[in-house]
């Protein structure tokens, strides 16, 4: 599977913030931030639900993953959609560094993908907590 999705009782907007300081604790940083609820907005002139596609980045890995790789940077950064639900839930999916990289065949990119999905998969825990 390409993502790991969970659902937060809490709104949109919170949880953006709760994403970001998450991810700040396994020190990745939020490299891009995509407002598709916006962009829909102003090209489309349509109404949507909060839709946000955050890249995170943590440099270390990264680098070990170019330094290993060099065309590996499509992959990167690990993308994390934060999704608002009709009920007043909102959705938050990472994408699966491992399903992702593992499109290099590189045995030491295939290492650090794990170490990467280890770490998110810590800031979904602390997340979970926060439900």
């Amino acid at each position: 599977m390409y993502a790991m999705t969970m659902v937060l009782n809490h709104p949109y907007s919170q949880v953006i913030d709760m994403v970001n300081e998450q991810l700040a604790e396994e020190k990745f940083g939020v490299v891009s931030d995509i407002n598709v609820q916006a962009v829909l907005k102003k090209k489309l002139d349509v109404e949507y639900p909060g839709y946000r596609i955050l890249g995170a980045c943590k440099p270390g890995i990264a680098k070990q993953i170019a330094d290993a790789e060099p065309d590996a940077g499509v992959l990167l950064p690990c993308s994390i959609l934060v999704r608002e639900n009709n009920d007043g839930t909102t959705t938050v999916a990472f994408m699966d560094p491992v399903t992702v990289l593992g499109l290099c065949d590189n045995t030491e990119v295939n290492k650090l993908a794990e170490e990467a999905k280890a770490e998110l998969l810590r800031v979904m825990q602390r997340l979970e907590n926060l439900n």
